[in-house]
């Protein structure tokens, strides 16, 4: 499964989009599906792409650029030019595993906050691709614990949401100058 949109995997000092950070109301509603798999949407992934990718980053949804659609884009090895994103649109979960595993994540819209995260270890998710075709997609690991951290954000939800450990999410938070009162713990 091979990206057709080509983007250098390169940090541009102006990336095309805005990252919205923690706090900011556009991060918590809920991202429209997708009609139609145009020009338009092509252009969004592909400035999202550059946006991830000059700012670090591995795994980037559409809310976090104030955009509220169901589209993602992933990149779990962005050092490797050989390596092709991923580019969901309107994903679903439709199997978890039964294993779970506590990895720490972080987040674009989070600067500087690095927090443990359990989700489960594999999944398989159904989206439509760049041409709009559907796909299906068996993901474990960093891909897997990706692909969920990003469709978090098309509900409104963000990885601190998950944390367990409130006094490491505290600090963490308080220490890179974002509001714990932003937070909405997922129970």
């Amino acid at each position: 499964m091979t990206a057709v949109i080509a983007v250098e995997k390169e940090k541009l000092e102006n990336p095309p989009l805005e990252i919205h950070f923690l706090g900011d109301r556009v991060l918590r509603q809920p991202a429209k599906r997708i009609a139609k798999v145009d020009d338009t949407i092509r252009q969004l992934a592909k400035e999202m792409l550059q946006t991830m990718y000059s700012s670090n980053g591995i795994g980037l949804a559409a809310p976090q650029v104030g955009v509220h659609k169901q589209l993602i884009v992933v990149d779990c090895d962005p050092n490797d030019p050989a390596n092709q994103p991923i580019i969901l649109i309107n994903p679903q979960i439709t199997r978890f595993s039964q294993e779970l595993c506590v990895v720490e994540e972080g987040c674009l819209s989070i600067p500087g906050v690095y927090l443990d995260v359990t989700r489960p270890k594999a999944i398989e998710v159904s989206f439509r691709d760049e041409q709009g075709k559907p796909r299906k997609l068996q993901a474990t690991d960093l891909l897997a614990r990706v692909i969920q951290h990003e469709m978090d954000h098309l509900n409104g939800v963000m990885f601190v949401d998950r944390v367990n450990n409130g006094l490491a999410l505290t600090e963490s938070l308080q220490k890179n100058g974002f509001s714990v009162q932003a937070v909405k713990p997922v129970k």
